[in-house]
């Protein structure tokens, strides 16, 4: 079988406007292969990007591999108001983009905050979703309260504190992370240490828990970066020129989200679904996700083991190895696609 690319250059698509919130923008697309549809979703502070080890592997295997640079981020653009990055947007551009690809149904794949994204997919369009993977993001059941009052309660009203709180003031954050973007990409994108480690790190000097590494990236101990010098230096180039305030504009949604979509976290999700966690990620533990079964009625659990939160950039093989295989046995590809 002819090799296919590993990772497309982009193109941009003007996704129609969805009625339930969407669509309307134009984003930047990547693409390989064909088959069944596979639709990545990325985190924060990541792209598309972030996707290019599964491209090929998966175009190889017999399925199209689709990933676009969320609103906010890249090569996509990103509409000044905050609420224009809810789940209801996010969850629709994913519809506007099958919409526009001609594709009724795919599987979605979700990492960091896209596995937010995908997770609420059968839920607000169980007409377009097809299956669902989760790498680190489980489907989490829904707060008894407001998610940052949650939040707040765990450190004690010091929102500087816990990195999801300092993000809501609006010019906050980006007031620091945009002047640090090389930086920050140098201290986060590195080999994880033990889980104990990382625990101890987030007690402060005071004794008090402090879970937000971003507002002192300079003290973050140098560590064995997983990403090649040219690889960081796309990082860096992209987000030096778009800033990081689409991105963060995601997680002042928390709240309206938990308000305008009470059925995630809550409804059963009948569609098949793979959950793989990361052994060694300290944000997205392994046992967030154990209360999945019960929500999940067909869903397959996988773990990686000694694997931070970088998932898909940190131990690629074995991440394709796990969505091919499960893909595979639950969207086989036509038998044509693998012949000669």
């Amino acid at each position: 079988m002819t090799k296919l690319p590993s990772f497309s250059e982009a193109r941009r698509i003007q996704l129609p406007a969805q009625n339930g919130g969407g669509g309307g923008i134009s984003v930047a697309v990547h693409e390989a292969g064909d088959g069944p549809a596979v639709v990545f979703s990325h985190g924060f502070p990541e792209l598309a990007y972030s996707w290019r080890h599964q491209f090929g592997p998966l175009a190889e295997a017999g399925f199209r591999a689709i990933a676009a640079d969320g609103r906010g981020y890249g090569g996509s653009d990103r509409p000044d108001e905050i609420a224009a990055y809810d789940i209801q947007h996010l969850t629709g551009d994913l519809v506007a983009l099958l919409d526009s690809l001609e594709i009724e149904r795919a599987v979605f794949c979700g990492h960091d905050w896209g596995g937010f994204i995908v997770w609420a997919m059968p839920i607000l369009h169980p007409d377009r979703t097809a299956g669902v993977i989760g790498v680190n993001t489980p489907y989490m059941p829904r707060s008894p309260i407001a998610p940052t009052s949650m939040m707040r309660a765990l450190v004690g009203g010091e929102d500087e504190r816990m990195y999801i709180l300092w993000f809501q003031e609006p010019g906050v954050a980006e007031g620091v992370l945009d002047a640090q973007t090389r930086l920050l990409f140098e201290k986060m994108m590195r080999q994880p240490e033990d889980p104990a480690v990382s625990a101890a790190r987030m007690v402060g000097e005071d004794g008090k828990l402090d879970m937000n590494p971003f507002r002192k990236l300079a003290e973050i101990p140098d560590g064995v970066p997983i990403l090649t010098p040219e690889e960081l230096d796309h990082f860096v180039q992209t987000f030096e020129k778009t800033g990081f305030g689409g991105g963060i504009n995601w997680y002042r949604n928390f709240d309206r989200n938990w308000e305008t979509a009470p059925d995630v976290g809550v409804a059963k999700i009948e569609v098949p679904c793979l959950m793989i966690t990361a052994e060694w990620d300290a944000a997205l533990r392994p046992e967030m996700a154990a209360g999945m079964p019960a929500l999940i009625p067909d869903l397959e659990m996988q773990q990686i083991e000694t694997c931070g939160h970088w998932t898909q950039q940190e131990k690629p093989e074995e991440l394709n190895r796990l969505l091919i295989d499960w893909l595979s046995r639950r969207f086989p590809p036509s038998p044509s696609r693998n012949s000669g």
